[in-house]
């Protein structure tokens, strides 16, 4: 069992940067491949990026790749999300997520997650 709770997120202008923590409990955090998906009123969830289990390979959508960096530490059972030139489309609820024991990067972008956070809300301004 894996218990996820997200923080960082808030009100940003556009061209800023916020930098999102996931803090995991349960022993097992750490054989788990980690991602982050996010939800816009009015739309589906969608995948934002994901991390391997060791923390080797990373994986992210088209409209976030160059501007957001997923990292993980084992040590401190926690997933990070560096997101820069932040842009009023990212506005949105972010969750966190664990699924696939000894997943790789790929595996949380075409399938669901077995475990997700209460979500933390991220707003940039124009």
């Amino acid at each position: 069992q894996v218990q996820l709770v997200e923080s960082g997120g808030g009100l940003v202008q556009a061209g800023g940067s916020l930098r999102l923590s996931c803090a995991a409990s349960g022993r097992t955090f750490s054989n788990y491949a980690m991602g982050w998906f996010r939800q816009a009123p009015g739309k589906e969830r969608e995948f934002v990026a994901a991390i391997s289990w060791n923390g080797i390979s990373t994986y992210y959508a088209d409209s976030v790749k160059g501007r957001f960096t997923i990292s993980r530490d084992n040590a401190k059972n926690t997933v990070n999300l560096q997101m820069n030139s932040l842009k009023p489309e990212d506005t949105a609820v972010y969750f966190c997520a664990a699924g696939g024991l000894y997943g790789n990067s790929r595996y949380l972008s075409t399938r669901d997650p077995d475990y997700w956070g209460q979500g933390t809300q991220v707003t940039v301004s124009s």
